[in-house]
């Protein structure tokens, strides 16, 4: 392993815009000196980005405004990924990468798993193998947890978090002491101070709500508090354009229902960077957005919707306790939350500065394990033995072998495609694309008829 003066060499796989923002800002941090925050540029690691291939592969808009930059940045499938894997680490001369964050979707952080299992078999190096999750954690928390087991660290970004993670692996008996805490590592900018005019700001979900009735009812509330205060700024904070995917699938985006309603002159829709927006941002509302989080970190008054419920459907009900829960018709009447403190330091929302130490936890495990001679081979708790029913069929959707080798006709060669190849896969992306947001939900009403 490479000495502290040499630049350690950092593979990020991600599978969404939102996840390779966590991941590459994660491997910035947890890779950086000893009690540095953003880590200085001399110690900095030599960051490479692989895309896993599928629906929701940024484009180069999203990545842009995403604004993390990688030292090289390339479109793989995930046999192609293993591929790279297994040509950049050898017993004889250790040449690969110092440590991989997995920053996808659980299905795919364990087919990976399986499959670095099968390509670093026998060998006494390798890079240290760190996974976790983009944002918040209210759903399907003992399904992603076992499918992320077998990382040489999984992040939690809460005391609470790590707290409910070991309590998972320890409740089926598998090893938990992977599990680190650390923080959200998008966390940051500067303390809020009011600026004129006042600026609300609504932070929109792909997926929450899902319903056209639901999101149209939002659309309405928002231009209805920018007519009631029409000194106020409304912004609607929008994830993707039309076309573009994220991390959850939009059918039914606020672009397009916007289209419908003549929008005050004092409300508008806005793309860009979450964390330029905060900047200018007076009141953030969202039903549930990890957004709340960055919001809350800076000191912005920050709210979380309660008009549709608190429901696990929803996912606000992760903020009971949180002193933000609160509807439209408070906010057209001038409420402004207070946030509980001893809630937000369990939810590692650290604005009185211990923020600053919040990876020191990360980077020590990891410098630790990079430091050993030799590694323990991964060993994921689901394997034909403990999951015959299921863990097949999570490989099989990247091309996997139960043995976690390359089913037959999978591309391994890690290569990129020729300008023919590219127009056809952007061609068919789009149509993909059009079918979930257009035709799928006209085929659903049809069904209901």
């Amino acid at each position: 392993m490479p000495s502290k003066k040499q630049t350690q060499r950092v593979a990020v796989l991600a599978d969404s815009d939102t996840r390779w923002k966590w991941g590459a800002l994660t491997a910035q941090r947890i890779v950086a000196a000893e009690g540095s925050v953003n880590g200085d540029e001399a110690d900095a690691p030599k960051l490479d980005g692989y895309l896993l291939r599928g629906r929701a592969t940024p484009t180069a808009r999203q990545l842009v405004e995403v604004g993390v930059r990688a030292d090289v940045l390339r479109e793989v499938t995930a046999v192609e990924f293993l591929k790279v894997m297994e040509l950049g680490t050898s017993d004889e001369e250790f040449e690969g990468y110092d440590v991989v964050v997995l920053a996808l979707v659980g299905g795919a952080v364990q087919a990976v798993l399986h499959g670095l299992a099968r390509v670093w078999q026998g060998r006494t190096k390798r890079p240290v193998v760190v996974t976790g999750y983009v944002g918040v954690v209210y759903e399907k928390l003992a399904d992603g947890l076992l499918l992320r087991h077998g990382a040489d660290v999984v992040l939690a970004n809460s005391r609470q978090d790590a707290e409910r993670f070991r309590a998972v692996y320890e409740g089926v008996g598998a090893e938990s002491g992977s599990v680190t805490e650390c923080a959200l590592p998008f966390l940051g900018g500067a303390p809020y101070v009011a600026e004129d005019p006042y600026t609300v700001c609504f932070a929109a979900q792909p997926s929450v709500p899902e319903s056209k009735a639901d999101r149209t009812y939002l659309l309405k509330r928002m231009i209805r508090h920018a007519e009631l205060h029409p000194e106020r700024e409304v912004l609607i904070k929008l994830r993707s354009k039309p076309g573009e995917h994220t991390t959850h699938i939009e059918e039914l985006p606020y672009q397009k229902l916007a289209q419908r309603h003549r929008l005050p002159v004092n409300c508008r829709l806005v793309y860009g960077n979450m964390g330029e927006v905060l900047d200018r941002t007076d009141l953030l509302v969202t039903v549930s957005s990890t957004a709340a989080l960055e919001s809350l970190h800076r000191r912005i008054p920050t709210v979380v919707l309660s008009d549709l419920g608190v429901r696990e459907a929803l996912g606000n009900h992760h903020f009971t306790g949180s002193g933000c829960l609160a509807s439209w018709t408070e906010l057209d009447e001038g409420f402004v939350p207070v946030p509980d403190e001893q809630w937000l330091a369990r939810q590692g929302v650290a604005a009185d500065g211990a923020y600053e130490t919040a990876f020191d936890e990360a980077r020590a495990r990891i410098a630790d394990l990079t430091a050993k001679p030799q590694l323990p081979p991964l060993a994921p708790y689901y394997t034909l033995t403990t999951a015959p029913g299921y863990l097949p069929g999570i490989l099989a959707r990247h091309h996997l072998a139960p043995d976690g080798s390359p089913l037959p006709g999978a591309q391994a060669a890690a290569k990129e495609p020729g300008p023919v190849r590219q127009i056809v896969r952007q061609a068919a992306r789009g149509a993909y694309r059009h079918g979930v947001q257009r035709v799928a939900p006209v085929i659903r009403r049809m069904g209901e008829l």
